[in-house]
């Protein structure tokens, strides 16, 4: 009898473990989203987006005050279309503009949000119109190889 009180112990200690494991996991990798505030929709059109994915951040001033729930391509612009869900803590001018920025060098991408001065709010179903794309660094390189081997006096000139 005491042998199985035991084993009935020990499992449900590596039920609870597992489960902890589980749920640290899935926050780290940013998949799993635990929000009871209160959310409203807008939307943005970017020309490049790079490696945005759903449930990034979006950020002001460091805060997260939403998160990305879609991204499609506009079949008429041919632009990324990420739709934001913003918490409804947070009302933002209608003249805010946002753009993708990357925590560290290489790594995850965000929106960050820059509030505006109009004295309307943003409200559900809004357009952002003022969006700056993602910074690829793959285009910064070839740029910067490019403007070098095009330089007066480089080894690549023909002579």
């Amino acid at each position: 009898m005491q042998k199985n009180r035991n084993d009935v112990w020990v499992g449900l200690f590596v039920l609870v473990g597992t489960l902890a494991l589980l749920f640290m996991a899935l926050k780290a990798a940013n998949l799993l989203q635990v929000n009871f505030q209160p959310t409203y929709e807008v939307r943005a059109r970017f020309d490049n987006i790079g490696g945005l994915k759903v449930n990034a951040a979006v950020k002001s001033a460091g805060v997260v005050v939403g998160r990305v729930q879609r991204v499609a391509l506009d079949p008429q612009r041919f632009q990324a279309e990420v739709v934001l869900a913003m918490d409804s803590a947070y009302a933002f001018p209608k003249d805010s503009s946002l753009k993708i920025l990357t925590s560290g060098l290489l790594g995850e991408q965000y929106v960050g949000i820059q509030a505006g001065y109009d004295e309307s709010a943003l409200k559900a179903g809004d357009v952002v119109s003022e969006t700056q794309s993602a910074v690829v660094l793959e285009n910064l390189i070839s740029q910067f190889l490019f403007n070098q081997a095009s330089k007066p006096g480089s080894d690549s000139e023909p002579k």
